[in-house]
């Protein structure tokens, strides 16, 4: 398999646990209910070791075999955002918000958009490989609707109907739960895999307005507020705007250098749950500019890394897959930082590798195993 990809995973996994530690430090110590400052440590460490076990599985699996398992996986995918709408199956975290499945004996709470990301990808990028070998829709000349039909198959709308269609039920059910974060990353892979295909470029146009027209007029009150905050988070100190205010403290605290690995002051009860979305400003505060120059290095590497894997792949459905899950970690990666920098509004976003969430980190992992199992065969002559 491919060893800088690999070890820029590992890398960045690696150092991501660390600052989990420093991060969550005083968190945990002060929790009553926790009083243990290793409690987020040892859990990711041990989240981290198991997701890279599998990772390291995935990528022996011959990546054909993600054809066939892509219905499954996306099926069950809609499946879980069902029933995470259900009294009894999800937790309740906050007011009228369904993200998470209960924790069942060993199997620990999670989210259903995390699969519905990747089950995305991979049945898209299974489909539109096949987009050059499928018959186009025939109709009798003499039906009323062989004219409307043939002119909406020369435009390329009639390819597009089951993609719209499966992007527009999972858009409902997390409007409902309501996730408008992660209906944005599955979007993005979708798109991303759709771009790669070659649909033609003004239907992302028209897809994009009509998507951000439907999440725009289905904004909740919190979600409007927080633009509000984005805007200037000063004028709601003690309210929406205490994070991110605290955030940029963090941020210019650490200055060039930083104050040094486990002395962020901002963890101490200032910043919020520092562990889990803003992570990326303890790396600021203690590693300073440099320190977190260096990981978005790291990042840039490994998205660059990811797009010359997919160039290079066997055949189209390597290509695709691997730009799907690669665009969904770049997407992921700008958002965060963003959200943290106080350039885009909050959206509720983890950095990969990096935020708290062991179900999240061995998802994240495994799709690292998919890259790596295209990667595999990369040597192999193209096919189609």
């Amino acid at each position: 398999m491919d060893l800088p990809f690999l070890m820029l995973v590992v890398l960045l996994t690696g150092i991501g646990v660390v600052m989990v530690f420093s991060a969550s430090f005083a968190t945990a110590y002060y929790d009553s209910k926790i009083g243990d400052p290793t409690y987020y440590f040892f859990r990711q460490a041990l989240f981290a070791v198991a997701g890279l076990a599998i990772m390291i599985v995935v990528s022996k699996i011959n990546y054909q075999t993600f054809r066939w398992m892509s219905v499954f996986v996306l099926a069950v995918a809609i499946l879980l955002l069902i029933a995470v709408l259900i009294p009894g199956i999800h937790t309740e975290r906050s007011d009228n918000v369904r993200r998470w499945i209960r924790s069942i004996g060993p199997i620990p709470a999670f989210q259903p958009s995390e699969i519905a990301k990747v089950g995305v990808i991979m049945y898209f990028s299974a489909r539109l490989s096949k987009r050059n070998q499928e018959k186009p829709v025939r109709l009798s000349p003499r039906s009323f609707w062989s004219g409307p039909v043939a002119w909406l198959d020369r435009i390329g709308f009639l390819e597009l109907v089951p993609y719209g269609a499966i992007l527009l039920l999972i858009v409902i059910l997390m409007k409902m739960e309501p996730h408008m974060s992660g209906t944005i990353l599955i979007l993005a892979g979708a798109a991303a895999v759709l771009f790669a295909a070659g649909i033609k470029l003004y239907w992302f146009a028209l897809g994009g307005g009509a998507m951000g027209l439907l999440l725009a007029l289905s904004m909740q009150g919190y979600q409007s507020t927080r633009i509000l905050v984005w805007k200037d988070p000063w004028a709601y100190p003690q309210d929406g705007g205490y994070q991110i205010i605290q955030s940029l403290y963090a941020i210019g605290s650490g200055g060039l250098l930083g104050l040094g690995l486990g002395k962020s002051r901002q963890k101490f009860l200032y910043l919020p749950e520092p562990e889990n979305d803003f992570i990326f400003a303890i790396v600021c505060e203690e590693l300073g500019y440099v320190g977190a120059a260096i990981v978005i290095l790291l990042f840039v590497l490994l998205i660059i890394r990811g797009y010359w894997l997919a160039v290079h792949a066997r055949d189209r459905f390597g290509s695709l897959l691997v730009v799907g899950i690669t665009t969904l970690l770049a997407v992921q990666v700008f958002l965060n930082i963003s959200v943290v920098t106080n350039l885009l509004p909050t959206t509720g976003i983890s950095l990969p590798f990096f935020s708290y969430g062991g179900t999240a980190l061995m998802i994240q992992l495994a799709e690292m195993g998919m890259v790596l199992s295209v990667s595999r065969q990369i040597s192999a002559p193209r096919q189609e």
